[in-house]
């Protein structure tokens, strides 16, 4: 399962772009506002996004922009009324990788967001790793050397935060919204669950790294030769 990020205030055609992915197992986390996605963004690793230009608080563009500024390559696709050449050239100068005029097919939409799923690879050259330990988010696999563990859906993205934020404490509730969204109900100990797997895994690979509790914080993954 992928989870993207949809940036879009039309709650029909919100609806609408979340029913015609779920088949082709892509999950979108709908905001329709540029603040609350750019909180959204900080705390999911999500693996590609679909903006909407004309949104209440401003033009899709600028979180765009502000994602590209930092250096973030997330894939992204942008949706919009605009159909001029100076609107679609603004659109790929801002950083977009697709530009899709509305009206569109689902079908083309669905078939855009597909092919920027497969882009990542080719964008991030290099699989995230903290210390001894490696994702490759394309085979959902964590490895240590010669040693991998197969991760689930949520175990992989509660995996990418904590390795992208590599001996940095990350809140509960970051973790909870990395692996499972933002529009998912999610149990009370679910994350202790995949916490308490991905521990049981980390020692299978024979990885150094330790998810530890940063009691009043969150949590961390740390190499295990700090606490010694």
């Amino acid at each position: 399962m992928n989870r993207i990020l949809l940036l879009e205030d039309h709650e029909r055609l919100a609806r609408l772009i979340c029913e015609g992915l779920a088949p082709a197992g892509i999950v979108a986390d709908v905001f329709s506002r540029i603040e609350h996605a750019l909180v959204a963004l900080q705390q999911v690793p999500y693996q590609a996004l679909v903006i909407d230009r004309g949104v209440p608080d401003g033009d899709g563009l600028s979180l765009l922009r502000r994602l590209r500024d930092a250096g973030n390559t997330i894939p992204c696709l942008v949706l919009t009324a605009r159909t001029a050449l100076n609107d679609r050239v603004e659109g790929l100068d801002a950083g977009a990788d697709d530009y899709l005029a509305k009206p569109f097919a689902m079908e083309e939409m669905v078939a855009r967001v597909r092919a920027l799923l497969r882009r990542p690879a080719e964008v991030r050259s290099l699989d995230p790793q903290c210390g001894d330990l490696i994702l490759r988010p394309s085979d959902s696999l964590m490895c240590c050397n010669d040693n991998c563990e197969t991760l689930a859906q949520a175990e992989l993205q509660i995996m990418l935060l904590l390795v992208r934020r590599c001996n940095e404490s990350v809140r509960h509730g970051a973790l909870e919204a990395a692996g499972w969204g933002f529009s998912d109900a999610v149990t009370p100990n679910a994350l202790d669950v995949a916490l308490h797997r991905l521990r049981r895994k980390l020692r299978a690979i024979g990885s150094k790294q330790q998810i530890v509790n940063i009691r009043g914080v969150g949590y961390a993954l740390r190499d295990n030769a700090s606490f010694q």
